[in-house]
């Protein structure tokens, strides 16, 4: 999967049950990369977080990947999607870590649109949703950039027990039928 907004080029890789993705997802909880998700977690829950990026494929629930820069091949971070109930309807939600060196060059934009295209063409919902932190500029500018449209300020929870102010971010998929294998609708 390429980029589709004109800037760096990424590949999406599914999440497995192997050593560097466990490791990669080690260095998204170095404390710089956590300190707005409530700080690092401990080494169990990234064992346990690292089985359920691993477990989630297959589900028809979403999936999480690995976002690797071309045409480098250098892993750069993470990106996913999974069903959330919101507002009395199932939607997909999606996250996103870019390791420090990797930040401020469109790298997470570009995976948020292909992790659009691919929660797409599963065809099973109408809207993916981001829901970065109020006081979260890079992540705003993310949702932004890749062509999510600002639903306004909302309470969200994350982590487990937290209440944070997050903005609603959501991008039309384009609906549980053969439309949404077309991808998003948004920037081209």
């Amino acid at each position: 999967m390429a980029g589709g907004l004109g800037g760096p080029r990424v590949r999406l890789e599914p999440w497995e049950d192997i050593p560097s993705d466990l490791e990669l997802l080690r260095r998204i909880n170095a404390p710089e990369m956590m300190e707005r998700l409530g700080g690092p977690e401990s080494e169990e829950r990234i064992l346990a977080r690292h089985r359920r990026y691993a477990e989630l494929s297959g589900t028809g629930k979403g999936r999480m990947y690995r976002v690797v820069l071309l045409p480098e091949g250098e892993v750069a971070g993470s990106i996913g999607f999974w069903e959330r109930e919101w507002r009395e309807a199932t939607v997909y939600e999606t996250g996103w870590a870019v390791l420090l060196p990797f930040q401020g060059r469109g790298i997470a934009a570009a995976a948020a649109w292909e992790v659009a295209v691919a929660a797409a063409a599963e065809g099973s919902h109408r809207y993916l949703h981001a829901f970065p932190s109020v006081g979260h500029p890079a992540s705003n500018g993310v949702c932004r950039k890749a062509g999510f449209t600002l639903l306004g300020v909302c309470d969200f929870e994350f982590p487990p027990g937290t209440m944070m102010r997050c903005n609603d971010w959501r991008l039309e998929l384009g609906g549980a039928s053969s439309s949404a294998r077309k991808g998003p609708t948004g920037p081209a």
